[in-house]
């Protein structure tokens, strides 16, 4: 089974890279942000023809029950800054490029593979990730997120994008974040500076037991 891994940057790159050195998992860099992030997606698919691919690094969390380092699997993914409007069709929802799906779904198999892990010392939680073009550094910025989606798990800038074109592609597609910091709880993004030097490298590790998963029960 091939295995495809995208990241957006070089510190997330060098930590699973270090992680799969001995794999022959697909670990690439897309670059930050949702154009990048789609572009290295159709890249990954064309040149290895992945059976699936995972988006993989860190994310903000939102919600009482979520710390640091605590791992979010995506159930369901949508734009958080995507808005079409409603002088064309009037059911197309806030966060849904019109046309597509108002929310991509994680494939169901990738899912439940993910959940039955059960890694020691970090908590694993299922829930919508949203992705933007916007590093949320402000509280006020994270409210107004959740105000129109007060059940997200995690923002982030890349992997709603990677699920479209792997939805366009028929490619099946899962997140696997892990939470550097949680914006409501912090003023300055000081927790997301403190998490590469401090927990990152063993919350990869989860990722590297959930890829052996997939790849023991393919």
């Amino acid at each position: 089974m091939r295995i495809g891994i995208i990241v957006a940057m070089d510190k997330e790159l060098r930590q699973l890279q270090q992680v799969f050195k001995d794999s022959d998992v697909i670990v690439e860099k897309c670059g930050i942000g949702k154009v990048n992030a789609a572009l290295g997606a159709q890249r990954m698919i064309n040149t290895y023809k992945p059976d699936c691919i995972i988006s993989s690094g860190c994310a903000g969390g939102n919600g009482d029950d979520i710390n640091i380092q605590d791992i979010i699997v995506s159930s369901e993914l949508c734009y958080h800054d995507v808005y079409c409007g409603r002088a064309i069709d009037d059911t197309t929802v806030y966060g849904q490029v019109q046309g597509l799906p108002a929310r991509y779904q994680a494939d169901p198999e990738l899912l439940k593979k993910a959940l039955s892990i059960k890694p020691a010392d970090i908590r694993l939680h299922k829930g919508l990730i949203v992705t933007g073009d916007w590093f949320v550094d402000s509280k006020e910025k994270m409210r107004e997120i959740i105000g129109h989606f007060p059940e997200a798990k995690a923002i982030d800038m890349e992997s709603c994008a990677i699920a479209q074109t792997c939805y366009i592609n028929k490619v099946p597609f899962i997140s696997f974040r892990v939470v550097s910091d949680i914006p409501l709880r912090d003023t300055d993004a000081s927790q997301y500076h403190n998490f590469w030097d401090t927990v990152a490298e063993k919350s990869f590790e989860t990722t590297k037991t959930f890829v052996e998963k997939v790849k023991s029960e393919k």
